[in-house]
């Protein structure tokens, strides 16, 4: 008996959806406009997959939703948790606040309740001083019913994260059990500043990962699918909605990171550049080994500063939709702005009044959209030089990711990349898969399971091999846990960094394993 797998992919302009039998090829596939609500639009593209592929629906085994809502929030300021920021670290941490640097409005929205308590680590996991419980029991009594979301950060806790944890058990003890916590060692990496933004951030997108995981579950349900539930995260695999509603933060920049697996899947690459072009803009990253390459460097969501894993990308406004303004002397300019998905109702060759992108391609006699007759007036000749300023962008953004000067194959996928020409310099070559429409769906319902470690060790006590055998038996055990097979599990990226400003001759550690989804029916969590 064969099984059906859902891939939903909320992006601002579009959510695409597809439905996959069981060996990953593509049933039905949709682009239904992104609502203002977000549920309706994922309820729209669900039942039309599901009614257009007309399979049984027990069938339907496994959902993922790759959404863009965490994003969102932190950047609208909107929908944000009420949350209590702790660092433990006093007395040594006193001169930098938490939240230094971070946009005002962002401060005024997460910084009401900032407190510092004496503790943390050395960086040797020797304890600066001891924790100051009494403080913490002092602080839970205090936010007791004005807060739903605590973020903790401890000095060198992804060295020693025993005064994170011991904190935790004393806010669930006071607070009781149904209050978020997010702790800084399972979230970011060595950099205090930027993982208690993180953390922070985390704290702060509970409730909206809580709403959307509710919204998806419920569409299920209302469709009569009764299917296991994951989220993408932004490292291309999934996790269970326990983790995600636990780790919210990991969903952002899950949108690019699915198209850039889709589109390793759609074309059997593992190693190229993938640019994908949607309504509004385009991200270009790299594929090594099939995932996406990893940022190294400190990334700032809404305006914070932060250090946990994102993939490397640059990101552009142009799309499919983005606005071209021609001035009285010949001069234009292209975007950023865009008008999304009111492309059909805006755009030139669908009777609308503003001059896109798509309407540039039409006329030149590129694409086959809408009605041409509408742009056929307009001059020919700064057109082109409008397409080939289009082209020269995305060409700059390709040879930026590029780590040497010889040609790369690049992949296009997205509703916008119809755009883009055959021939592109920098590339070796240029793909344009089937389905390439919804690579970023399709790379949401093909993802695989994944477990992480990042820890600092100290060698002369331990050595290397068996420091590097403790972190990947713990991110496989990491893996199992958030839902992979153990049978299919392979260790993906070993990074080994020697820390030289620390004694002991220490190094940090990470390791991500990643595995298929466990097949078996166990029981899907009730949220």
């Amino acid at each position: 008996m064969g099984f059906f797998r859902i891939g939903i992919d909320v992006g601002g302009t579009h959510t695409d959806a597809v439905l996959l039998d069981e060996n990953n090829q593509v049933v039905s596939e949709t682009k239904s406009a992104t609502t203002e609500d977000v549920a309706t639009g994922i309820f729209n593209a669900m039942h039309k997959i599901i009614n257009d592929a007309n399979v049984p629906r027990e069938q339907i085994k496994f959902a993922m939703l790759g959404t863009t809502h965490c994003t969102n929030a932190i950047v609208e300021r909107k929908r944000l948790n009420n949350i209590a920021a702790v660092r433990i670290g006093a007395p040594a941490t006193l001169a930098v606040k938490p939240l230094i640097g971070v946009p005002d409005d962002l401060r005024d929205a997460l910084g009401k309740h900032v407190y510092l308590v004496r503790g943390g680590h050395e960086f040797d996991g020797r304890e600066i001083v001891s924790l100051d419980e009494n403080h913490l029991y002092q602080i839970a009594e205090e936010i007791k019913g004005s807060v739903d979301s605590v973020a903790i950060t401890s000095v060198f806790s992804p060295v020693s994260k025993s005064h994170e944890e011991r904190a935790s058990e004393i806010f669930k003890e006071v607070l009781g059990e149904e209050t978020a916590i997010s702790l800084s060692s399972e979230i970011g990496s060595v950099g205090l500043l930027e993982r208690e933004n993180a953390t922070i951030l985390n704290a702060s997108v509970v409730n909206v990962a809580k709403a959307a995981a509710d919204g998806f579950i419920n569409a299920l349900k209302n469709e009569g699918v009764d299917a296991k539930v994951f989220f993408g995260q932004n490292d291309g695999t999934l996790m269970s909605v326990d983790y995600a509603v636990k780790y919210p933060i990991f969903t952002v920049a899950c949108g690019p990171t699915n198209s850039l697996r889709g589109a390793s899947y759609l074309s059997n690459l593992s190693d190229a550049i993938v640019v994908d072009v949607g309504g509004t803009t385009s991200d270009v990253g790299v594929l090594v080994q099939s995932f996406p390459r990893e940022s190294s460097l400190a990334v700032e969501i809404g305006g914070a500063r932060t250090n946990f894993r994102m993939p490397d990308l640059v990101s552009m406004g142009l799309g499919g939709g983005t606005i071209v303004r021609i001035q009285e002397n010949g001069e234009f300019t292209i975007g950023p702005d865009s008008v999304g998905y009111r492309l059909p109702e805006k755009s030139l060759i669908f009777g609308g009044d503003t001059l896109t992108t798509t309407d540039v391609a039409v006329a030149l006699g590129k694409v086959d959209l809408g009605d041409a007759e509408k742009v056929a007036h307009l001059d020919k000749e700064l057109l082109g030089r409008i397409y080939a300023k289009i082209v020269e962008l995305v060409e700059d953004a390709i040879d930026k990711m590029k780590t040497s000067a010889g040609p790369v194959p690049v992949i296009l996928v997205g509703g916008g990349s119809v755009l883009l020409p055959e021939h592109l310099i920098g590339a070796s070559e240029v793909i344009r898969p089937e389905h390439s429409g919804v690579a970023n769906a399709i790379g949401s319902a093909i993802s695989q399971v994944s477990g992480q470690v990042e820890k600092i060790y100290v060698l002369d006590e331990i050595g290397r091999e068996n420091a590097l055998e403790a972190a990947k038996s713990q991110a496989m055990s990491e893996a199992i846990q958030a839902g992979a097979d153990p049978d299919t599990l392979v260790i993906v990226d070993v990074e080994d960094v020697p820390l030289a400003y620390l004694p002991g001759n220490a190094t940090r550690i990470r390791v991500k394993a990643a595995g298929d989804l466990a097949q078996e029916d166990q029981p899907v969590a009730s949220m």
